[in-house]
């Protein structure tokens, strides 16, 4: 059933989702991206939005973005506008499709009113202290609370009761009445309700008490009919749970049939990287990195900021694939997919990290000339720049030893090279850090007779009057090794290499450059504009410096 010219990734979701259309069991395919607007989204979050989204792109169905905001304490609108960012850069749009658990803050209240009329739920007012030791355990039951067999009247006017204000945090809170002896611990009376006096993002200070996510979550699919929830495999043990509540308001004839049907698959895990949210928490708040957008952090504006691209980390979740194994993905992995595009779309421009003068004793003195150079050697519809060069150039400090090492085919005294799209130079050595050469004036790349001069050296350069001296990150994996923390605090972990910033000499095209906008420098990498300091961040390197690193 796959459509022509759309990708062909089979996996079971797809599967599943194949057998509901052609059986008529759904008519259209709708699923969600939830995010809790507590945070930013983190690289494992690029999995989800591209799931969601793209298997409703290919089945001609619809996407929700739906903002589960059951948390008013640690929720704020600066999240919300951050994940609506992201998944638009992603390249996703929900159309009119923008929802909130707080959407349907009243209805939910509604239907808990009716679950304690059923007899499905009933207000405890044990402490918070007395409910963790009657939960039990793994490997034993929990034990009834001596509230359990409140009437019906008394339950609804407490309930209303907590709704109105009228009773302080943790004095009450509504539980559904499953089975205390369940081997799924999340079957034992879960809470649906509890007490705040505090103020939400959206609903200000209507509400007094908030639902739970577990209440809130999957109550909320079935309100807004999706039909497929794709969830990570930790909400697994939830399912039963959020179908218990589904089946019963079904019943009551609130919800209608068919409900949503809940998948779950493994969550994208990564060397060299930690994704609990705790812990990203304390980067940002211990200032081991420069806030959340930090291009060492592993969350998509981190990685936005540094230079990752959306269609890169869209090849990379496909190259992931989808299973219900536990699987951890090597992040060269994910830097091979930024690679890969940012190949096919960066500009070239020449840059010199580490720049030596080198100067050309015997070009005339005061002349400057335009080189031809293509902006991408494969692209030819990309169109060529002109580059000045001159007698006073910018070299990289590693193109010349004094004494060569065995096959060290750049400058060195009496050795020729050719620079790049420009001359070939003869090294006559270095005085007061300086590098002396002379020219062959018939020599100049692209013109007749120019490849009669033989080299094995090629070194690129920028002309010492027009260069651009700006800052460079030079950005590398945040933790030295592929799992942090395991059996030690994840902080030892950290990489001291991770940023270096240094100031670079850039062929001067790269002053008009645009926030966001990648290049190639040769011979470095991959390297965007910085949207806050205006340097340049380096995004990935040219090849793997990892492949052989110990973890």
């Amino acid at each position: 059933m796959n459509k022509p010219g759309l990708p062909s990734h089979s996996n079971f979701i797809r599967q599943i989702i194949e057998s509901d259309l052609s059986s008529k069991k759904i008519s259209q395919i709708c699923t969600r991206f939830p995010p809790e607007p507590n945070g930013y989204l983190h690289f494992g979050h690029a999995k989800a939005i591209w799931l969601n989204f793209s298997l409703a792109k290919e089945y001609g169905g619809r996407t929700h973005l739906r903002f589960d905001d059951t948390n008013p304490e640690k929720e704020e609108q600066q999240y919300v506008d951050a994940i609506k960012d992201v998944v638009h850069w992603f390249g996703y749009n929900w159309g009119d499709h923008e929802y909130y658990a707080s959407d349907y803050f009243q209805k939910l209240y509604d239907f808990a009113e009716e679950l304690v009329r059923r007899g499905h739920a009933y207000v405890d007012s044990q402490s918070a202290e007395q409910m963790r030791e009657a939960r039990g355990t793994l490997t034993q039951a929990g034990t009834d609370s001596l509230y359990r067999d409140r009437d019906a009247s008394t339950n609804l006017l407490l309930l209303r009761e907590m709704r109105d204000g009228k009773h302080m945090d943790g004095k009450h809170v509504l539980r559904a009445k499953i089975d205390m002896a369940s081997p799924n611990i999340n079957l034992r009376d879960p809470v649906m309700y509890r007490i705040r006096h505090v103020h939400h993002h959206r609903t200000g200070a209507k509400w007094k008490i908030y639902p739970t996510y577990d209440w809130a979550h999957g109550t909320s699919d079935a309100i807004e009919r999706i039909t497929h929830s794709l969830c990570t495999l930790e909400f697994e043990d939830h399912r039963p749970l959020y179908d218990w509540f589904n089946q019963r308001l079904a019943e009551a004839g609130l919800l209608e049939r068919p409900l949503p049907q809940q998948i779950e698959f493994a969550r994208l895990n990564l060397t060299y990287v930690v994704l609990s949210k705790r812990l990203l928490i304390q980067l940002v708040e211990e200032n081991h990195v420069d806030g959340w957008d930090d291009p060492r952090m592993p969350t998509l504006a981190g990685g936005r900021r540094r230079g990752y691209t959306a269609e890169g980390f869209r090849r990379f979740v496909e190259r992931a694939g989808v299973s219900k194994a536990h699987q951890v993905i090597e992040f060269g992995i994910l830097e091979d997919a930024m690679r890969e595009h940012l190949n096919e779309v960066a500009p070239r421009r020449m840059a010199v990290l580490d720049p030596v003068k080198l100067i050309i004793e015997n070009y005339p003195q005061g002349r400057e000339e335009q080189v031809e150079i293509a902006n991408h050697p494969q692209q030819p519809a990309a169109g060529k720049r002109e580059v000045p060069f001159s007698g006073e150039l910018w070299i990289e400090r590693e193109d010349y030893q004094e004494n060569p090492a065995k096959g060290y085919f750049r400058l060195y005294p009496g050795n020729e090279v050719r620079l790049r799209h420009g001359y070939v130079v003869k090294c006559i050595g270095m005085e007061n850090d300086v590098v002396r050469c002379t020219y062959h004036e018939d020599s100049r790349s692209g013109t007749p007779g120019a490849d009669k001069y033989k080299v094995k050296g090629n070194i690129h350069w920028v002309s010492a009057k027009t260069a651009l001296a700006a800052k460079v990150h030079l950005y590398d994996r945040l933790f030295h090794v592929a799992a942090p923390g395991t059996m030690r605090d994840f902080l030892l972990d950290l990489n001291p290499e991770s940023k270096r910033t240094i100031t670079a000499q850039l062929e001067p095209a790269l002053r008009y450059s645009k926030t966001g906008e990648s290049f190639q420098f040769e011979r470095h990498g991959y390297f965007a504009k910085d949207p806050k300091d205006g340097g340049f961040n380096r995004t990935v390197t040219l090849r793997d410096s990892w492949g052989k690193a110990t973890p």
